[in-house]
Protein backbone atom coordinates (compact mmCIF):
# COMPACT_ATOMS: atom_id res chain seq x y z
CA UNK A 1 0.00 0.00 0.00
CA UNK A 2 2.90 2.36 0.74
CA UNK A 3 4.18 1.90 -2.80
CA UNK A 4 0.75 2.69 -4.21
CA UNK A 5 0.59 5.81 -2.05
CA UNK A 6 3.99 6.99 -3.27
CA UNK A 7 3.07 6.31 -6.91
CA UNK A 8 -0.14 8.28 -6.59
CA UNK A 9 1.71 11.22 -5.07
CA UNK A 10 4.39 11.21 -7.74
CA UNK A 11 1.80 11.70 -10.48
CA UNK A 12 -0.04 14.49 -8.67
CA UNK A 13 0.99 18.08 -9.31
CA UNK A 14 1.14 20.02 -6.06
CA UNK A 15 2.46 23.35 -4.85
CA UNK A 16 3.28 22.06 -1.36
CA UNK A 17 3.11 18.80 0.57
CA UNK A 18 1.01 20.16 3.43
CA UNK A 19 -0.99 23.37 3.56
CA UNK A 20 -1.63 24.63 7.10
CA UNK A 21 -4.33 27.27 7.59
CA UNK A 22 -3.81 29.32 10.75
CA UNK A 23 -0.57 30.56 12.31
CA UNK A 24 -1.43 30.31 15.99
CA UNK A 25 0.55 28.04 18.33
CA UNK A 26 -1.03 24.84 16.96
CA UNK A 27 -0.32 25.68 13.32
CA UNK A 28 3.20 26.90 14.06
CA UNK A 29 4.19 23.73 15.94
CA UNK A 30 2.67 21.49 13.27
CA UNK A 31 4.34 23.35 10.39
CA UNK A 32 7.68 23.41 12.20
CA UNK A 33 7.55 19.67 12.86
CA UNK A 34 6.76 18.85 9.24
CA UNK A 35 9.44 21.14 7.82
CA UNK A 36 12.03 19.77 10.27
CA UNK A 37 11.25 16.31 8.87
CA UNK A 38 11.91 17.54 5.32
CA UNK A 39 8.25 17.99 4.33
CA UNK A 40 7.40 21.02 2.17
CA UNK A 41 4.94 23.18 4.15
CA UNK A 42 3.04 26.36 3.39
CA UNK A 43 1.39 28.16 6.30
CA UNK A 44 -1.46 30.57 5.50
CA UNK A 45 -2.66 33.20 7.99
CA UNK A 46 -5.39 35.76 7.36
CA UNK A 47 -3.88 38.27 9.80
CA UNK A 48 -0.93 40.45 8.80
CA UNK A 49 2.44 39.40 10.15
CA UNK A 50 3.21 40.38 13.72
CA UNK A 51 2.87 38.90 17.18
CA UNK A 52 0.30 40.60 19.37
CA UNK A 53 0.45 41.05 23.14
CA UNK A 54 -3.26 40.49 23.81
CA UNK A 55 -3.79 36.76 24.21
CA UNK A 56 -6.11 34.74 26.42
CA UNK A 57 -3.84 31.70 26.88
CA UNK A 58 -1.42 32.08 29.76
CA UNK A 59 -0.40 28.64 31.09
CA UNK A 60 1.89 25.93 29.74
CA UNK A 61 1.37 22.57 31.42
CA UNK A 62 3.95 19.87 32.11
CA UNK A 63 3.23 17.63 29.10
CA UNK A 64 3.39 20.60 26.74
CA UNK A 65 6.73 21.61 28.24
CA UNK A 66 7.94 18.08 27.57
CA UNK A 67 6.86 18.42 23.93
CA UNK A 68 8.66 21.75 23.70
CA UNK A 69 11.72 20.14 25.31
CA UNK A 70 11.64 17.57 22.50
CA UNK A 71 11.95 20.55 20.13
CA UNK A 72 14.70 22.33 22.08
CA UNK A 73 12.43 25.20 23.20
CA UNK A 74 11.35 24.49 26.78
CA UNK A 75 14.34 25.91 28.64
CA UNK A 76 14.17 29.21 26.76
CA UNK A 77 10.42 29.47 27.29
CA UNK A 78 10.91 28.99 31.04
CA UNK A 79 12.85 32.27 31.13
CA UNK A 80 9.82 34.22 29.88
CA UNK A 81 7.48 33.55 32.80
CA UNK A 82 7.18 32.11 36.27
CA UNK A 83 6.72 28.54 37.43
CA UNK A 84 3.98 27.66 39.91
CA UNK A 85 4.11 24.48 41.96
CA UNK A 86 0.62 24.74 43.49
CA UNK A 87 -2.83 25.16 42.01
CA UNK A 88 -5.54 26.23 44.43
CA UNK A 89 -9.15 25.63 43.46
CA UNK A 90 -12.16 27.00 45.32
CA UNK A 91 -10.04 28.01 48.32
CA UNK A 92 -10.01 24.44 49.65
CA UNK A 93 -8.33 22.19 47.13
CA UNK A 94 -4.57 22.41 46.76
CA UNK A 95 -2.88 20.45 43.97
CA UNK A 96 0.86 19.94 44.60
CA UNK A 97 2.32 19.89 41.09
CA UNK A 98 5.76 18.88 42.39
CA UNK A 99 4.33 15.36 42.67
CA UNK A 100 4.10 15.11 38.89
CA UNK A 101 6.50 12.52 37.47
CA UNK A 102 8.11 14.93 35.04
CA UNK A 103 11.17 17.10 34.60
CA UNK A 104 8.63 19.94 34.43
CA UNK A 105 6.63 19.32 37.61
CA UNK A 106 5.01 22.74 37.64
CA UNK A 107 2.80 25.11 35.64
CA UNK A 108 4.55 27.78 33.60
CA UNK A 109 2.66 31.08 33.48
CA UNK A 110 3.72 32.96 30.36
CA UNK A 111 1.79 34.83 27.66
CA UNK A 112 0.73 32.92 24.56
CA UNK A 113 2.73 35.28 22.36
CA UNK A 114 5.97 34.03 23.95
CA UNK A 115 5.06 30.49 22.87
CA UNK A 116 4.21 31.75 19.38
CA UNK A 117 7.49 33.68 19.14
CA UNK A 118 9.61 30.57 19.73
CA UNK A 119 7.49 28.33 17.49
CA UNK A 120 7.53 30.86 14.66
CA UNK A 121 11.32 31.20 14.87
CA UNK A 122 11.66 27.43 14.67
CA UNK A 123 9.26 27.18 11.71
CA UNK A 124 11.11 29.90 9.80
CA UNK A 125 14.48 28.22 10.45
CA UNK A 126 13.05 24.88 9.23
CA UNK A 127 11.99 26.42 5.92
CA UNK A 128 8.21 26.85 6.26
CA UNK A 129 6.74 29.14 3.59
CA UNK A 130 4.52 31.79 5.19
CA UNK A 131 1.67 33.62 3.45
CA UNK A 132 0.27 36.28 5.79
CA UNK A 133 -2.79 38.38 5.04
CA UNK A 134 -4.22 35.50 2.99
CA UNK A 135 -7.72 34.06 3.47
CA UNK A 136 -9.18 30.67 2.66
CA UNK A 137 -12.29 31.06 0.48
CA UNK A 138 -12.98 27.38 -0.20
CA UNK A 139 -11.46 23.97 -0.85
CA UNK A 140 -12.07 20.82 -2.84
CA UNK A 141 -10.56 17.36 -2.61
CA UNK A 142 -9.85 14.45 -4.89
CA UNK A 143 -8.01 11.13 -4.61
CA UNK A 144 -4.52 12.67 -4.65
CA UNK A 145 -4.79 16.06 -2.99
CA UNK A 146 -6.58 19.17 -1.78
CA UNK A 147 -7.03 22.37 -3.76
CA UNK A 148 -7.42 25.51 -1.64
CA UNK A 149 -9.00 28.65 -3.03
CA UNK A 150 -7.37 31.64 -1.36
CA UNK A 151 -7.34 35.43 -1.58
CA UNK A 152 -4.15 37.47 -1.32
CA UNK A 153 -4.01 40.62 0.88
CA UNK A 154 -5.27 42.72 -2.05
CA UNK A 155 -8.12 40.28 -2.74
CA UNK A 156 -6.48 38.65 -5.75
CA UNK A 157 -7.64 35.01 -6.09
CA UNK A 158 -4.97 32.38 -5.54
CA UNK A 159 -5.09 28.60 -5.82
CA UNK A 160 -2.72 26.27 -3.97
CA UNK A 161 -2.69 22.50 -4.16
CA UNK A 162 -1.33 20.17 -1.47
CA UNK A 163 -1.31 16.49 -0.62
CA UNK A 164 -2.91 17.33 2.75
CA UNK A 165 -4.48 20.38 4.40
CA UNK A 166 -4.80 21.10 8.12
CA UNK A 167 -7.10 23.72 9.62
CA UNK A 168 -5.61 25.30 12.74
CA UNK A 169 -7.58 28.52 12.25
CA UNK A 170 -9.46 28.84 15.52
CA UNK A 171 -13.03 28.50 16.71
CA UNK A 172 -14.40 30.36 13.67
CA UNK A 173 -12.48 28.00 11.39
CA UNK A 174 -12.93 28.63 7.69
CA UNK A 175 -11.58 25.11 7.05
CA UNK A 176 -14.27 23.55 9.23
CA UNK A 177 -16.90 25.63 7.41
CA UNK A 178 -15.55 24.61 4.01
CA UNK A 179 -15.71 20.95 5.07
CA UNK A 180 -19.35 21.48 6.09
CA UNK A 181 -18.62 20.09 9.54
CA UNK A 182 -20.98 21.00 12.40
CA UNK A 183 -19.62 22.43 15.63
CA UNK A 184 -22.19 21.28 18.18
CA UNK A 185 -22.24 22.63 21.70
CA UNK A 186 -23.36 25.67 23.61
CA UNK A 187 -22.19 28.76 25.48
CA UNK A 188 -21.11 27.82 29.00
CA UNK A 189 -20.69 31.26 30.43
CA UNK A 190 -21.19 34.81 29.17
CA UNK A 191 -19.51 38.10 29.96
CA UNK A 192 -16.14 36.91 31.26
CA UNK A 193 -13.74 39.79 31.85
CA UNK A 194 -10.02 39.36 31.41
CA UNK A 195 -7.06 41.65 32.07
CA UNK A 196 -3.33 41.83 32.67
CA UNK A 197 -2.70 44.14 35.61
CA UNK A 198 -0.16 45.20 38.18
CA UNK A 199 -0.88 44.76 41.88
CA UNK A 200 -0.08 46.92 44.89
CA UNK A 201 -0.39 43.96 47.27
CA UNK A 202 1.53 40.81 46.37
CA UNK A 203 -0.49 37.58 46.69
CA UNK A 204 1.12 34.21 47.31
CA UNK A 205 2.84 32.64 44.33
CA UNK A 206 0.08 30.27 43.27
CA UNK A 207 -2.54 29.83 40.60
CA UNK A 208 -5.88 30.42 42.32
CA UNK A 209 -9.49 29.84 41.31
CA UNK A 210 -12.16 30.93 43.78
CA UNK A 211 -15.89 31.48 43.71
CA UNK A 212 -18.28 33.23 46.07
CA UNK A 213 -21.61 32.03 44.70
CA UNK A 214 -22.48 35.00 42.48
CA UNK A 215 -18.92 35.59 41.27
CA UNK A 216 -15.70 33.75 40.55
CA UNK A 217 -12.18 34.84 39.63
CA UNK A 218 -8.74 33.44 39.04
CA UNK A 219 -5.37 35.08 39.42
CA UNK A 220 -1.94 33.97 38.18
CA UNK A 221 1.44 35.75 38.17
CA UNK A 222 3.52 36.09 34.99
CA UNK A 223 6.64 36.62 37.09
CA UNK A 224 7.56 40.02 35.68
CA UNK A 225 5.26 42.12 37.86
CA UNK A 226 2.19 41.45 35.71
CA UNK A 227 -0.76 39.28 36.76
CA UNK A 228 -3.47 37.66 34.69
CA UNK A 229 -6.93 38.08 36.23
CA UNK A 230 -10.18 36.64 34.93
CA UNK A 231 -13.57 37.20 36.48
CA UNK A 232 -17.30 36.69 36.12
CA UNK A 233 -20.33 37.77 38.07
CA UNK A 234 -23.92 36.61 37.84
CA UNK A 235 -25.14 40.17 38.35
CA UNK A 236 -23.66 41.55 35.12
CA UNK A 237 -24.41 39.51 32.01
CA UNK A 238 -23.84 41.67 28.93
CA UNK A 239 -22.74 41.23 25.33
CA UNK A 240 -19.07 40.85 24.41
CA UNK A 241 -19.23 44.23 22.71
CA UNK A 242 -20.04 46.05 25.97
CA UNK A 243 -17.10 48.09 27.28
CA UNK A 244 -15.25 46.88 30.36
CA UNK A 245 -13.06 48.91 32.71
CA UNK A 246 -10.78 48.17 35.64
CA UNK A 247 -13.43 49.11 38.21
CA UNK A 248 -15.63 46.22 37.02
CA UNK A 249 -12.73 43.78 37.36
CA UNK A 250 -11.81 45.12 40.80
CA UNK A 251 -15.38 44.65 42.02
CA UNK A 252 -15.52 41.04 40.79
CA UNK A 253 -12.14 40.27 42.39
CA UNK A 254 -13.27 41.68 45.75
CA UNK A 255 -16.39 39.49 45.68
CA UNK A 256 -14.62 36.30 44.63
CA UNK A 257 -11.13 36.64 46.13
CA UNK A 258 -11.90 38.88 49.09
CA UNK A 259 -9.57 41.63 47.80
CA UNK A 260 -8.57 43.29 44.55
CA UNK A 261 -4.89 43.43 45.67
CA UNK A 262 -4.74 47.07 44.57
CA UNK A 263 -5.03 46.36 40.83
CA UNK A 264 -3.77 49.16 38.60
CA UNK A 265 -2.25 50.01 35.21
CA UNK A 266 -3.91 47.35 33.04
CA UNK A 267 -2.04 46.75 29.79
CA UNK A 268 -5.16 45.28 28.19
CA UNK A 269 -8.74 44.40 29.11
CA UNK A 270 -11.24 42.23 27.27
CA UNK A 271 -14.71 40.77 27.58
CA UNK A 272 -15.65 37.45 25.99
CA UNK A 273 -17.90 34.41 26.33
CA UNK A 274 -16.90 30.77 26.68
CA UNK A 275 -18.29 27.94 24.55
CA UNK A 276 -18.09 24.18 24.83
CA UNK A 277 -17.99 22.77 21.30
CA UNK A 278 -16.31 19.90 19.48
CA UNK A 279 -16.33 18.87 15.83
CA UNK A 280 -17.53 15.29 15.36
CA UNK A 281 -14.69 14.52 12.94
CA UNK A 282 -11.08 15.73 13.02
CA UNK A 283 -10.44 14.23 9.57
CA UNK A 284 -12.41 14.51 6.32
CA UNK A 285 -10.49 12.85 3.50
CA UNK A 286 -7.20 14.69 3.14
CA UNK A 287 -8.22 17.59 5.39
CA UNK A 288 -7.75 17.71 9.17
CA UNK A 289 -8.70 19.97 12.07
CA UNK A 290 -6.54 20.73 15.11
CA UNK A 291 -6.65 23.10 18.07
CA UNK A 292 -9.59 25.46 18.51
CA UNK A 293 -10.81 24.62 15.01
CA UNK A 294 -11.62 21.16 16.40
CA UNK A 295 -12.60 21.94 20.01
CA UNK A 296 -13.24 24.91 22.29
CA UNK A 297 -14.03 24.91 25.98
CA UNK A 298 -13.93 26.84 29.22
CA UNK A 299 -10.61 28.59 29.98
CA UNK A 300 -10.71 27.08 33.50
CA UNK A 301 -7.62 24.94 33.96
CA UNK A 302 -5.74 26.67 31.14
CA UNK A 303 -5.91 23.64 28.84
CA UNK A 304 -6.94 25.20 25.51
CA UNK A 305 -3.59 26.06 23.93
CA UNK A 306 -2.00 22.99 25.51
CA UNK A 307 -4.55 20.64 23.96
CA UNK A 308 -4.03 22.21 20.54
CA UNK A 309 -0.26 21.82 20.75
CA UNK A 310 -0.72 18.15 21.67
CA UNK A 311 -3.01 17.76 18.63
CA UNK A 312 -0.23 19.12 16.42
CA UNK A 313 2.43 16.88 17.96
CA UNK A 314 0.21 13.84 17.36
CA UNK A 315 -0.66 14.68 13.76
CA UNK A 316 2.70 15.91 12.46
CA UNK A 317 4.59 12.60 12.62
CA UNK A 318 1.67 10.71 11.12
CA UNK A 319 1.52 13.03 8.12
CA UNK A 320 5.30 12.70 7.80
CA UNK A 321 5.13 8.88 7.79
CA UNK A 322 2.33 8.91 5.22
CA UNK A 323 4.17 11.31 2.92
CA UNK A 324 7.44 9.38 3.17
CA UNK A 325 5.64 6.15 2.32
CA UNK A 326 6.86 4.54 5.55
CA UNK A 327 3.47 3.63 6.99
CA UNK A 328 2.37 0.08 6.08
CA UNK A 329 -1.23 1.34 6.19
CA UNK A 330 -1.18 5.14 5.82
CA UNK A 331 -4.96 5.52 5.91
CA UNK A 332 -5.22 3.64 9.20
CA UNK A 333 -2.36 5.68 10.62
CA UNK A 334 -4.00 8.97 9.65
CA UNK A 335 -7.34 7.74 11.02
CA UNK A 336 -5.63 7.16 14.37
CA UNK A 337 -5.36 10.94 14.76
CA UNK A 338 -9.14 10.99 15.22
CA UNK A 339 -9.27 7.93 17.45
CA UNK A 340 -6.47 9.23 19.72
CA UNK A 341 -7.19 12.95 19.91
CA UNK A 342 -10.98 13.22 19.73
CA UNK A 343 -11.47 11.46 23.12
CA UNK A 344 -8.85 13.78 24.65
CA UNK A 345 -10.74 16.83 23.37
CA UNK A 346 -13.95 15.44 24.87
CA UNK A 347 -12.20 14.83 28.20
CA UNK A 348 -10.90 18.41 28.31
CA UNK A 349 -14.41 19.73 27.63
CA UNK A 350 -15.68 17.73 30.59
CA UNK A 351 -12.90 18.62 33.02
CA UNK A 352 -12.71 22.34 32.23
CA UNK A 353 -16.51 22.52 32.27
CA UNK A 354 -16.58 20.86 35.69
CA UNK A 355 -14.09 23.37 37.10
CA UNK A 356 -16.04 26.39 35.89
CA UNK A 357 -19.40 24.96 37.00
CA UNK A 358 -18.03 24.25 40.48
CA UNK A 359 -16.58 27.76 40.61
CA UNK A 360 -20.03 29.14 39.68
CA UNK A 361 -21.81 27.06 42.33
CA UNK A 362 -24.41 29.24 44.10
CA UNK A 363 -27.06 26.92 45.53
CA UNK A 364 -26.50 25.14 48.88
CA UNK A 365 -26.52 21.78 47.09
CA UNK A 366 -23.92 22.70 44.46
CA UNK A 367 -21.70 24.42 47.04
CA UNK A 368 -21.87 21.30 49.19
CA UNK A 369 -20.90 19.19 46.17
CA UNK A 370 -17.92 21.48 45.53
CA UNK A 371 -16.78 21.20 49.14
CA UNK A 372 -17.16 17.42 49.07
CA UNK A 373 -15.14 17.13 45.84
CA UNK A 374 -12.34 19.27 47.29
CA UNK A 375 -12.21 17.24 50.52
CA UNK A 376 -12.18 13.98 48.58
CA UNK A 377 -9.27 15.02 46.35
CA UNK A 378 -7.34 16.38 49.32
CA UNK A 379 -7.83 13.16 51.29
CA UNK A 380 -7.29 10.58 48.54
CA UNK A 381 -3.80 10.91 46.99
CA UNK A 382 -4.48 8.57 43.99
CA UNK A 383 -7.53 10.65 43.02
CA UNK A 384 -5.54 13.87 43.38
CA UNK A 385 -2.70 12.39 41.30
CA UNK A 386 -5.13 11.39 38.57
CA UNK A 387 -6.64 14.88 38.53
CA UNK A 388 -3.18 16.44 38.20
CA UNK A 389 -2.24 13.95 35.49
CA UNK A 390 -5.25 14.86 33.38
CA UNK A 391 -4.87 18.62 33.98
CA UNK A 392 -1.14 18.61 33.17
CA UNK A 393 -1.40 16.12 30.28
CA UNK A 394 1.10 13.77 31.96
CA UNK A 395 -1.61 11.20 32.61
CA UNK A 396 -3.02 11.10 29.07
CA UNK A 397 -2.40 7.93 27.10
CA UNK A 398 -3.71 6.28 23.93
CA UNK A 399 -4.88 2.80 23.02
CA UNK A 400 -2.05 0.36 22.20
CA UNK A 401 -0.83 0.23 18.61
CA UNK A 402 -2.27 -2.61 16.46
CA UNK A 403 -0.76 -5.91 17.58
CA UNK A 404 0.93 -4.37 20.63
CA UNK A 405 0.03 -4.43 24.30
CA UNK A 406 0.95 -2.05 27.07
CA UNK A 407 3.02 0.03 27.50
CA UNK A 408 2.26 0.89 23.86
CA UNK A 409 0.29 4.16 23.78
CA UNK A 410 1.59 5.42 27.07
CA UNK A 411 3.72 8.52 27.59
CA UNK A 412 7.43 7.70 27.56
CA UNK A 413 9.31 9.04 30.58
CA UNK A 414 12.42 11.11 29.94
CA UNK A 415 14.92 8.34 30.64
CA UNK A 416 18.65 8.95 30.66
CA UNK A 417 20.50 7.14 27.86
CA UNK A 418 24.16 7.00 26.91
CA UNK A 419 23.48 9.42 24.07
CA UNK A 420 21.57 11.87 26.30
CA UNK A 421 18.07 12.22 27.67
CA UNK A 422 15.29 10.64 25.59
CA UNK A 423 13.65 14.00 24.92
CA UNK A 424 16.96 15.39 23.70
CA UNK A 425 17.13 12.54 21.17
CA UNK A 426 13.54 13.29 20.12
CA UNK A 427 14.71 16.74 18.98
CA UNK A 428 15.68 15.13 15.67
CA UNK A 429 11.97 14.67 15.00
CA UNK A 430 12.25 10.92 14.41
CA UNK A 431 11.38 7.65 16.16
CA UNK A 432 13.85 6.65 18.87
CA UNK A 433 14.76 2.98 19.28
CA UNK A 434 16.05 2.22 22.79
CA UNK A 435 17.94 -1.06 23.18
CA UNK A 436 20.82 -2.64 25.08
CA UNK A 437 24.29 -2.10 23.68
CA UNK A 438 25.00 -4.35 20.71
CA UNK A 439 21.36 -5.44 20.26
CA UNK A 440 19.84 -5.38 16.78
CA UNK A 441 16.12 -5.77 17.44
CA UNK A 442 13.71 -6.40 14.58
CA UNK A 443 11.00 -3.78 14.33
CA UNK A 444 7.39 -4.98 14.18
CA UNK A 445 6.00 -5.07 10.65
CA UNK A 446 3.31 -2.56 11.62
CA UNK A 447 5.78 0.11 12.78
CA UNK A 448 5.35 3.28 10.65
CA UNK A 449 9.09 3.89 10.35
CA UNK A 450 12.11 2.49 8.52
CA UNK A 451 15.69 2.11 9.72
CA UNK A 452 16.63 5.18 7.65
CA UNK A 453 14.74 7.46 10.02
CA UNK A 454 15.54 5.80 13.34
CA UNK A 455 17.54 7.46 16.11
CA UNK A 456 19.32 4.94 18.34
CA UNK A 457 19.41 5.13 22.12
CA UNK A 458 21.35 2.84 24.46
CA UNK A 459 20.57 2.02 28.06
CA UNK A 460 23.16 3.28 30.54
CA UNK A 461 22.57 0.14 32.64
CA UNK A 462 24.00 -2.91 30.80
CA UNK A 463 21.64 -5.18 32.79
CA UNK A 464 18.57 -3.74 31.07
CA UNK A 465 17.24 -5.96 28.29
CA UNK A 466 14.12 -4.03 27.32
CA UNK A 467 13.67 -2.71 23.80
CA UNK A 468 11.34 0.25 23.16
CA UNK A 469 10.33 2.16 20.05
CA UNK A 470 9.31 5.71 20.95
CA UNK A 471 7.13 7.80 18.66
CA UNK A 472 8.25 11.31 17.71
CA UNK A 473 5.54 12.72 20.01
CA UNK A 474 7.02 10.93 23.03
CA UNK A 475 4.62 7.99 23.33
CA UNK A 476 5.56 4.31 23.24
CA UNK A 477 4.90 2.67 19.87
CA UNK A 478 6.12 -0.80 20.84
CA UNK A 479 8.15 -2.47 23.58
CA UNK A 480 9.64 -5.90 24.13
CA UNK A 481 12.84 -7.71 25.12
Amino acid sequence: MAGTQEAAMSTSTTDTDVLVIGAGPTGLLLAGDLATAGIDVTLVERRPHGLGNMTRAFGVHARTLEQLDARGLADELLTTGTTLTTARLFGRLGLDLTRLSSRYNHLLVTPQYEVERLLERRAVAAGVTFRYGTELRGLRQDATGVTAELADPDGTPLTLRAHYLVGTDGHRSSVRTALDLPFPGHSVIRSIVLADVRLTERPDNAFSVRGSGDSFAFLAPFGDGWYRVMGWTRTRQVADSEPVDLDEIREIARKALGTDYGMHDPRWISRFHSDERQAPAYRVGRAFLAGDAAHVHSPAGGQGMNTGLQDAANLSWKLTAALRGEAPDPEALLDSYQSERHPVGAMVLRSSGAIVRLAMAHTPLTRAARSLAARFLNAVPPASARAMGMLSGIGISYAPAPGAGRPSGRRAPDVQLREGRLYELLRQGEFVLIAPEGATPTLPATAPVTAKHLVRGTWTDPAKTAVALIRPDGYVQWAGH
